[in-house]
């Protein structure tokens, strides 16, 4: 099947992307890294503690696999970490005692809080200065990148073919 022209314009953009999304994608890695390095956790850590502050409730191991996904032995040794680091506890759900629910810690999450609390000012000043439109455009990309992503983390742990 012959592929398609792309005009140069577009191609000329689309490469420009290709470099701007792997600068973007280590300068995140390298501030993630660097909370992290604050808040003497491993960025793994720190990112299941933030995806743990937007459950409603506390959490099973096993859900917490499926949030970051990593294997429930490689959640199970998260948590042990994380319960070291006093961010979170182990309790038995009362409903169902065969069933360990793991909660954050409300003092030490609001540590790591204001770690974050600081930092979004610069966040908020940059999103400010982009109007509704390119607010949603942002929103839409990044709930695509987060679907894409978590797709590709599922197919690299399978371990799927190389593309």
């Amino acid at each position: 099947m012959p592929q398609k022209s792309v005009p140069p314009r577009r191609a000329a953009m689309l490469g420009e992307l290709s470099v701007v999304s792997r600068r973007y994608m280590a300068a995140y890695a390298l501030f993630n890294q660097a909370v992290a390095d604050r808040l003497r956790l491993h960025p793994t850590d720190l990112q299941c503690l933030n995806l743990l502050s937007l459950e409603a409730a506390p959490v099973t191991t096993g859900r917490i696999a499926e949030l970051t996904g990593l294997t429930t032995g490689s959640a199970t040794r998260l948590v042990d970490r994380l319960e070291r680091a006093g961010y979170v506890t182990r309790a038995r759900d009362t409903v169902d005692r065969r069933r360990v629910l793991v909660a954050t810690v409300p003092e030490r999450m609001a540590e790591f809080g204001a770690v974050w609390e600081r930092l979004n000012g610069g966040w908020a000043a940059m999103f400010e200065r982009y109007g509704d439109d390119e607010v949603a455009l942002l929103i839409a990309h990044m709930r695509r990148t987060v679907e894409l992503s978590a797709a590709q983390v599922a197919e690299l742990r399978e371990g799927g073919e190389e593309r």
